[in-house]
């Protein structure tokens, strides 16, 4: 009985050294008061975020460098233009992330929501619940953060890279399923506007209308 008092005892002690946040989410990273309140100011920023346009560089999982022009408008809607002679497109929009390679004419249709890039794209950001912080760090002049969904982490994870000062997106690395690591750089951020529906709307090479994916 008294072995059985002291086990018991030993494990509250240690439930007490461990931070409630992790209690409650075991994926979450441990943040410190002035972390908590800088990720509150990105949630903010994030939400505030409407409308994009940038430059972008890609860095693929091969290491291949591909450039273009991004536009992003939340709720879902997401296009990458890359620079020719890239056969490359990316579209996301009525809730499916389409990527086009016309080199090889291949097609393929992802659901928003099963992708990491998903997160980004919500009509409310908000960096607890289901969307768990996994990492948080602080760089000169940078700030990172990973994040997962919080009932299926395996699924993948983004890692947004912000500007500290003032707070900044810049870009973004986005971990599939497999591991494959995709990421993103912005440059020549504009803020705001407003962007022809059209799009975020892919339409099929093979068809008449083909040409207007190209903007």
């Amino acid at each position: 009985m008294r072995a059985m008092k002291r086990f018991l005892l030993v494990l509250a002690l240690a439930a007490a050294a461990i931070p409630p946040a992790a209690l409650a989410d075991p994926h979450a990273a441990v943040l410190t008061d002035a972390d908590a309140a800088t990720l509150r100011q990105i949630e903010q920023y994030l939400n505030a975020l409407r409308t994009l346009k940038a430059r972008f560089v890609q860095v693929a999982p091969d290491g291949k460098t591909e450039a273009g022009i991004a536009w992003l408008s939340r709720p879902g809607r997401m296009r990458f233009a890359y620079d020719k002679p890239s056969p490359l497109l990316l579209v996301a929009g009525h809730g499916t992330v389409v990527f086009r390679d016309n080199k090889l004419d291949q097609t393929t249709n992802i659901p928003i929501g099963q992708t990491p890039l998903g997160l980004l794209l919500r009509d409310t950001i908000s960096l607890g619940g289901d969307i768990a912080v996994t990492h948080f760090a602080r760089l000169p002049g940078q700030i990172q953060i990973t994040l997962v969904k919080t009932a299926s982490p395996g699924d993948g994870s983004l890692t947004l890279f912000l500007n500290a000062d003032p707070l900044a997106l810049a870009g973004w690395s986005v971990v599939d399923a497999e591991g494959r690591q995709t990421t993103i750089h912005l440059s020549d951020v504009q803020v705001g506007g407003d962007f022809d529906a059209a799009l975020f709307t892919y339409v099929d090479p093979h068809s008449s209308d083909g040409d207007s994916n190209i903007p």
